[in-house]
């Protein structure tokens, strides 16, 4: 990640709070890390004063030339998704999608990135209430409608506001690896990871006394991830019945109990690749709760996507 230069874009009606996740994440100092974080540049998509929501004003001091050099672009949001964006940003993007760039997007902000025609054949997400113009417009695209983020390499898009905080920690994540990603979480004072497949909102309120027993239940079992569970133990420290537990957890996240449980046990494994060196793979196995090498493996490929040992090799020495 050396001089990794992640570039802003920034335009009339700009929306203040995607914008400033991304300042939030990539242009302030962190000395804490010890390390040399991400390069950020603020370019502005169209001439004249760009006004912000809220009243503020902001000046960008770079052009859209500045997209010619970065590494990841990050469209905010945009004002409308029935109005057309600039065709110089569209072109840019183009280019910077042609040279291996990565794009990424935050709520409305996928409809930059369609209209530019880099999203074509791939799965996208949005805020929930544009999923279904994305998907009427763009034939071609596969809406998630339901996923606070999606990652498709050098594509990656989110849903709005606070998924989009989700996705950025998602990228410093697959930069420096989780131990980083959950420090700059600390600071942040969110929780360190939302899966990108989880839901986006609730279909219909819990009820109080069910919604409070099952984030209790979520977070014992994150504490308590490499402990032995069923269904009929989870659902007995919940006080509710297996069927019951199953759709209020999936609706609350998403995810099935046991769906949920193996990522939080990726991410115990994560933790223990970068930052016990010394541990084998089949020590990491037993010790996130996976009971077999060959289950860690199979699990860590499919959420990770790549091996244990590839991971701590591109990691632990960062995390050290």
């Amino acid at each position: 990640m050396h001089n990794h230069l992640v570039v802003a874009v920034a335009y009339d009606r700009l929306c203040t709070f995607e914008f400033g996740c991304v300042v939030e994440l990539f242009a302030l100092p962190r000395p804490e890390l010890d390390r040399e974080w991400y390069r950020f540049g603020v370019c502005a998509a169209e001439p004249g004063p760009i006004r912000a929501a809220g009243g503020i004003t902001v000046e960008a001091p770079y052009s859209l030339r500045l997209l010619d050099r970065a590494q990841t672009i990050v469209i905010p949001g945009w004002r409308d998704a029935d109005e057309a964006a600039p065709e110089p940003l569209l072109r840019k993007l183009r280019a910077a999608a042609a040279r291996g760039a990565r794009l990424a997007s935050i709520c409305s902000g996928v409809f930059v990135l369609a209209q530019a025609g880099v999203l074509d054949g791939k799965t996208v997400t949005t805020h929930w209430r544009y999923a279904e113009k994305l998907r009427t417009r763009y034939p071609s695209l596969r809406v998630a409608a339901d996923a606070l983020y999606v990652d498709e390499g050098n594509v990656i898009t989110s849903a709005g506001s606070a998924a989009g905080l989700d996705m950025l920690l998602h990228l410093v994540r697959r930069d420096h690896g989780s131990a980083i990603a959950n420090r700059v979480a600390q600071r942040l004072v969110v929780a360190p990871h939302r899966d990108g497949g989880q839901a986006q909102f609730v279909p219909r309120p819990m009820p109080p006394d069910e919604g409070a027993r099952v984030a209790k239940l979520i977070d014992w079992m994150r504490t308590h991830a490499a402990a032995s569970h069923t269904l009929a133990s989870l659902a007995e420290r919940a006080a509710m019945s297996a069927r019951t537990l199953q759709r209020q957890f999936r609706e609350a996240t998403g995810l099935g109990p046991y769906q949920w449980l193996i990522r939080e046990r990726v991410a115990l494994a994560k933790e223990m690749l970068e930052s016990r060196p010394r541990l084998s793979i089949e020590q990491v196995a037993e010790r996130a709760g996976f009971g077999s090498e060959e289950s860690l493996r199979r699990h860590f490929r499919r959420v990770a996507k790549t091996t244990p040992a590839a991971y701590r090799r591109r990691f632990a020495t960062k995390a050290a």
